[in-house]
């Protein structure tokens, strides 16, 4: 009786994976030539991707109640803490620039955290903890604080899972990202998707203060951060001008050959319709910054340009080329503001 060699055929489960990735074809990928095509790709892609986010919440009243109030130079720093569906809540800082009053109406931005500490982490509280410290300087974590002193009201939120709503995500030796996702999967849910809703739910309380400019909000945010920003301002087109940071890359690379993502990113079947930058060509024609690390090793460089290649095709199309632009900095995994900073200053406050 012949037996089959096994050396010939493939036991890596890796290697199968990677092999399908190479293979598929993805059924709305960007590939539009003009306006009138771009359109109706957008028009395809958005409802799909609602879909294959899964279940959304239902919207109930927020109740919003401020909780601490703290003054920091520049600005001052409110703990406010709202409903965003049955069940849940969200707390974050809200940072108002000394100055703005009742009725100045300032551009709001939503400022969102990575993996770590939370909400602490982007307005650069640290707690005297030297870890911390060292984290928020070599990352420069604290744009939210940045951009408080800069004249824009700032929300940063916890994202479920992280800071204050890190219950239930300690899992001893294991991803607590990866098995809330599992556990929700089995019942239709997403993290993704109920941190988005929350994103959703904080540009509504920016919109309801009456120091900001409801027509003129932002998003920034960097690892996680860039995950989210990513899409909540493909699905909400409140968000008028977009940075991204350390994160647009190809599923290919970061996700799949290295591994560097968890159950907080993940969309279940999105590559059968498209890649990330599909997902960033939503956006268009708003203004999207896009900054990436020659250094970052979980995010490979040559990968975010060719992420970005694609982005910048879609944008071209949908007539707003001057709308897209990279800062590819020397460094890694961290926060630039190179350009973040004049880039939102240039399309929420006019300024060139």
């Amino acid at each position: 009786m012949n037996h089959p060699d096994t050396g010939s055929r493939n036991l890596s489960m890796g290697e199968y994976l990677l092999a399908r990735y190479r293979r598929r074809r993805p059924k709305l990928a960007f590939h539009a030539r003009n306006q009138k095509q771009w359109r109706e790709w957008r028009k395809q892609f958005l409802p799909k991707l609602q879909e294959l986010m899964g279940e959304w919440p239902r919207t109930c009243p927020s109740h919003p109640q401020i909780v601490e109030r703290i003054r920091e130079e520049g600005y001052t720093r409110e703990k406010v803490i709202f409903n965003t569906e049955p069940n849940m809540a969200v707390v974050a800082y809200l940072l108002v620039p000394d100055g703005v009053k009742r009725g100045a109406k300032a551009p709001g931005l939503l400022c969102a955290h990575g993996h770590g500490n939370g909400k602490d982490d982007v307005a650069g509280i640290h707690h005297g903890e030297p870890a911390r410290i060292n984290t928020i300087r070599g990352l420069n974590y604290d744009y939210a604080r940045q951009f408080a002193r800069r004249g824009y009201v700032v929300i940063a939120p916890d994202w479920r899972g992280f800071g204050e709503r890190r219950v239930g995500y300690d899992f001893p030796g294991r991803d607590g990202c990866n098995v809330v996702f599992l556990k929700a999967l089995k019942m239709g849910l997403n993290p993704l998707t109920l941190n988005v809703w929350d994103a959703f739910c904080c540009l509504d309380y920016l919109q309801s203060r009456p120091e900001v400019d409801g027509k003129r909000l932002g998003m920034a945010g960097l690892s996680y951060g860039g995950t989210m920003t990513l899409f909540t301002a493909a699905l909400d087109e409140r968000v008028k001008a977009a940075v991204i940071s350390c994160y647009l890359n190809e599923y290919g690379s970061y996700a799949i050959e290295l591994g560097n993502f968890c159950g907080s990113q993940t969309v279940p079947s999105l590559l059968e319709y498209g890649e990330m930058a599909d997902v960033a060509a939503l956006i268009a024609p708003r203004p999207l910054l896009i900054e990436m690390g020659r250094l970052d090793d979980g995010f490979p460089i040559e990968h975010s340009r060719r992420a970005y290649q694609h982005l910048q095709r879609a944008y071209r199309v949908a007539g707003a080329a001057d709308r897209i632009a990279c800062d590819e900095f020397d460094g890694g995994h961290q926060f630039s503001g190179r350009l973040a900073f004049d880039w939102m200053d240039r399309w929420l406050r006019g300024r060139s």
